[in-house]
């Protein structure tokens, strides 16, 4: 079965036909940006004229790469990103991104320790994979929270916005007042401790390592 010709497009003018394209676009980029670009079009309630008309691209080449037949340019893609008011990075989304995401607090997801005295609440989306994680913590007085270490490579970046804690890493331990901060592999056995009879908040991004395929 021969594989469809595809285009990518380098201009404002008609796209040259380039079945290498196919084979450069191994990973679904192509397709992705199609689907975004639907997606973002229709949400706006645009119409491909519509869209033309803002972005300065024509509606031929639009309706080429929303139909997944042509991979367009970085130069392209920032002009229909400019016509939909969205970062380019949202095109590139394998789930749904416009580049800014509101994370209500009512909505965060939070976790409580058994004895209640720490909770720790996500900043970040939580329904993806991400390279780094953002973190609220809250930890009553005098309370303290133990790991057993997470896995290889796993940093911890902590800094304390109110109150003093006390971070133990394989027990050597380390006391930290308000506007401290401490990086650390969390690979390892580590504590949290509020020392003092006032709440202490602090707010930690974790950092995995990057994978290796």
């Amino acid at each position: 079965m021969n594989t469809p010709n595809r285009f990518l497009v380098t201009s404002d003018d008609p796209a040259i036909t380039l079945p290498e394209a196919a084979a450069q676009d191994d990973d679904g980029i192509g397709q992705r940006v199609a689907r975004n670009l639907q997606r973002l079009r229709s949400k706006r309630q645009l119409s491909l004229d519509a869209l033309a008309r803002a972005s300065g691209v024509s509606r031929a080449m639009l309706a080429q790469i929303e139909s997944g037949r042509s991979v367009p340019s970085i130069r392209v893609l920032c002009k229909i990103a400019g016509g939909l008011k969205v970062s380019v990075a949202a095109f590139l989304e394998q789930r749904e991104c416009e580049g800014v995401t509101l994370l209500p607090a009512r909505d965060s997801k939070r976790l409580v320790s058994a004895s209640g005295a720490f909770v720790s609440r996500a900043l970040y989306p939580h329904d993806a994979t991400h390279h780094a994680e953002f973190y609220e913590l809250r930890i009553s007085p005098l309370g303290e929270e133990h790991s057993q270490g997470h896995g290889p490579g796993v940093r911890e970046n902590l800094v304390v916005a109110q109150g003093a804690l006390e971070i133990s890493v394989n027990e050597e331990r380390f006391l930290l007042s308000t506007g401290d901060s401490i990086v650390f592999y969390a690979d390892q056995p580590h504590r949290y401790r509020n020392p003092v009879d006032s709440e202490a908040v602090a707010y930690l991004v974790v950092t995995h390592p990057e994978r290796r395929d």
